[in-house]
């Protein structure tokens, strides 16, 4: 058997980026951020992580988390990551980023972590589980980004203020012991951030909203069928070229992801001139999305059926991301002044 790449090229700029296993991946996951990774593998040293520690948090059952992260790696890597390109590889392989964790804990204030609107949120949504993993969930976040000295995270709105305390936690480090993490920075790839809208026109795709209004890469034909005809519209307009809706904006903007350019200027004009027929158009989308969607799903099967193959991948990122992380912690201890010999 030919062995698998355990190293990533030398000399280029370290992208890392990380999703919990706490649910299905969909659409939203793929364009907003799935599809620019597998850009980024071509150009840079890209650290791609299952957050299973992460998802301790919020889910302390963990009898579905194997399964769970088994499905996220083959998600990831039915949509384009090549484990043989990139590091891809769950938190907890590599044991390193909980002595950083430890280490950056005593320079995290409570002060402060009580203010990120994420502990806040969960706090109101499962006030029974306020434990200190929720609390100092920023921390262990930075330590997973500075262990590889990451220069480039791709993250959305909702994560920007957890980046902007990791550039405060690596300079503060920076300060106290001397230059050893870069300042990581926002990325995006040039690409414009893709929000896939839900099709019930509130908001955009979520795991955690109405599952019947988001499209799972996991989902049947026959569901993303039925999801697709229940999204919402109305009667049509009633005057030529009137400024649509923002859920009819929504449909037209998953058109765009899936149809090609043909079908999409065909329903524009209907749309225009006051024709549009939307269970015609619900179902050029529906066709569209199967067709899309399907392939992935067919992978993803097959990769999951493959369980000594999936072993070896996670054995292949652990062993990417262990490699650097023992580089970075062997400066870190050496800073600290923890080297006694």
């Amino acid at each position: 058997m030919e062995k698998k790449k355990e190293t990533l090229p030398a000399g280029r700029q370290v992208v890392m980026s990380g999703i919990r296993p706490t649910g299905f991946l969909h659409l939203g996951n793929y364009f907003g951020a799935i599809r620019n990774y597998v850009k980024m593998q071509e150009d840079f040293n890209c650290f791609f992580m299952v957050a299973d520690l992460h998802s301790l948090t919020t889910h302390p059952d963990t009898k579905e988390l194997k399964a769970n992260v088994h499905r996220v790696l083959a998600e990831n890597i039915a949509c384009g990551l090549d484990p043989d390109k990139v590091a891809l590889y769950c938190q907890s392989h590599v044991h390193e980023t909980a002595e950083l964790y430890l280490y950056l804990n005593m320079m995290a204030y409570k002060g402060e972590l009580e203010k990120t609107t994420t502990f806040k949120d969960k706090v109101r949504l499962n006030p029974e589980n306020v434990n200190a993993g929720l609390l100092t969930y920023p921390v262990l976040q930075t330590a997973d980004i500075i262990l590889h000295r990451a220069k480039y995270v791709p993250v959305g709105k909702d994560q920007e203020q957890h980046l902007e305390m990791a550039r405060t936690f690596a300079n503060r480090f920076n300060h106290r012991y001397g230059e050893v993490f870069p300042e990581p920075q926002a990325f995006n790839y040039n690409q414009t951030l893709v929000k896939v809208p839900s099709l019930d026109g509130a908001g955009k795709m979520s795991k955690s909203e109405n599952q019947m209004a988001t499209l799972y890469l996991a989902d049947t034909d026959d569901m993303i069928r039925k999801k697709v005809m229940k999204a919402k519209t109305d009667s049509g307009p009633l005057q030529k070229n009137t400024p649509k809706p923002d859920y009819i904006e929504n449909i037209f903007l998953l058109m765009n992801l899936v149809c090609t350019k043909d079908v999409v200027e065909k329903f524009e004009a209907d749309y225009d001139n006051c024709t549009i027929r939307y269970g015609d158009l619900k179902k050029q989308l529906a066709e569209d999305m199967v067709n899309f969607i399907s392939p992935i799903r067919t992978k993803v099967d097959g990769i999951l059926h493959d369980e000594k193959g999936l072993k070896q991948i996670m054995e292949q990122g652990a062993a990417k991301a262990n490699k650097s992380a023992a580089a970075t912690m062997e400066l870190v201890r050496q800073a600290i002044g923890l080297k006694y010999y």
